[in-house]
């Protein structure tokens, strides 16, 4: 009798795993924002099978099938799962990159960046690009999560950045170039080691042909090339290169980019034979720090503490006693008045904006950079929602080449979706306490 009832046991226990790995569920009743920028579904329906979502449709056009699980969207807008197109999960919010970098590299692959990437997926962020690590680390933490090893944002990484020369005690995650031919060597092993972009950093220190080797060899290999935007040279040499994206608003403290840049960025977007110009102007870390300094009560959200050992959370808390302090951020205040002109002079002149954060520098987390980002554009900036949306769904699936299964709600893509209870089309910063969070179709939050 035992044996029989533990044989039942282990079959009952098969049977249930299996289900769970092919369970049919419905999203029904919410508003669907599916990531083509036109008008909202009310009251939709999203039928979705093991990892795909088979159908699309609302409560007029299409019925939930008997065998499938009713999960209520009532009240909540559905959106894709969002994208974070340029975070650091190497780094957790610590106000010391030297101690970090010194301290934690043992960490990095088992502790700091799983969790860094399960905060991203439980603020709604199901894709990341990450930019700048260590190449060993960063492609096993992508793959673990990518076999379901490990929970955490599906992950797009660059390994290390590449510059002219690395900063002392960063060798392990900054490469240095010493000629185009090192470029090329050096972007030739990281293709063959599996990375899926390329970022490059302080081509102006670099020369011309230096630059050119890197994006040419990158490309060579089917590469995007992601580019720092800090300084005014390091655009024009990116551009005249042909990189395919720019990161930061930059220039510093500059009120706005020199004519001569504009025109070279208008002479790249109306030349629609290379697709749209792309650029993440990180501009949340910036545009709050003042806010924060003053208003500390967000850096005691517990959000950014998960999946990290007490002693690091610890760590990472004393790093910031006094964020008036920090050296990182003592021009901030003469640099934010110029970033909605930035942006603004980018959107002007056709640039395609792409969400992206530079979370995980001081004082900002992965649970909260991104809902930041939105707020500062729409709230602070007047950027419309639906566009804001896109540039966080639609458009950076495009750009990394994955918009045939993610970024949309549509049928034959992953279920990569959230919903959020309220409207996010009137009011954005809802997004920073995301109700439903699914990837590949399993319900994680």
């Amino acid at each position: 009798m035992k044996n029989l009832i533990t044989t039942f046991l282990v079959l009952f226990i098969v049977c249930m795993e299996g289900i769970a790995q092919n369970h049919k569920k419905a999203l029904v009743g919410g508003t669907l924002i599916d990531g083509y920028g036109g008008l909202p579904i009310k009251n939709s329906v999203i039928l979705i099978e093991g990892e795909y979502i088979k159908e699309v449709g609302s409560l007029a056009t299409l019925e939930v099938p008997n065998d499938y699980t009713i999960i209520s969207t009532e009240g909540m807008s559905v959106l894709p799962g969002l994208w974070d197109m340029h975070v650091h999960t190497m780094i957790n919010g610590h106000a010391d990159y030297t101690y970090w970098d010194k301290t934690y590299p043992p960490l990095l692959k088992d502790v700091i960046m799983p969790a860094s990437a399960e905060q991203l997926l439980l603020a709604g962020v199901t894709s990341a690009r990450d930019l700048g690590g260590p190449l060993e680390e960063s492609i096993a933490v992508r793959d673990a999560i990518n076999q379901g090893s490990i929970p955490g944002a599906t992950l797009y990484v660059s390994g290390p950045f590449i510059q002219h020369s690395p900063y002392p005690g960063t060798e392990d995650f900054r490469w240095g170039v010493n000629g185009a031919d090192d470029g090329r060597k050096k972007i030739k092993k990281l293709a063959e080691a599996g990375v899926d972009v390329i970022k490059l950093i302080d081509q102006d220190k670099m020369t011309m042909e230096e630059v050119k080797a890197i994006v040419d060899e990158a490309h060579k290999h089917n590469l995007k090339v992601v580019a720092h935007a800090h300084r005014p040279e390091e655009i024009r040499r990116a551009l005249m290169a042909g990189a395919d994206c720019f990161e930061h608003t930059g220039l510093s403290s500059a009120p706005s980019y020199p004519d001569d840049i504009m025109q070279m960025i208008k002479e790249r977007t109306a030349d629609m034979s290379q697709g749209p110009l792309f650029w993440c102007p990180t501009v949340e870390g910036l545009y709050n720090y003042e806010y924060l300094r003053d208003n500390q009560e967000e850096l005691d959200n517990d959000s950014w503490h998960r999946g990290l050992p007490d002693s690091v959370i610890t760590d990472i808390k004393n790093s910031f006693a006094h964020p008036d302090r920090l050296p990182y951020f003592q021009l901030t205040p003469s640099r934010k008045p110029t970033l909605e002109t930035k942006v603004k002079q980018l959107l002007d002149a056709g640039v395609v904006l792409l969400i992206g954060t530079d979370s995980g520098i001081p004082m900002k987390f992965h649970s909260q950079s991104t809902w930041h980002e939105f707020d500062v554009w729409v709230n602070e900036f007047g950027i419309d929602p639906m566009y804001a949306i896109r540039a966080a769904t639609y458009w950076p699936a495009l750009w990394t080449g994955v918009a045939d299964k993610v970024g949309t709600v549509t049928p034959g893509k992953y279920a990569d979706i959230i919903a959020v209870k309220g409207d996010v089309l009137r009011h954005i910063n809802i997004l920073q306490d995301v109700d439903i969070v699914l990837k590949k179709g399993k319900q994680y939050k």
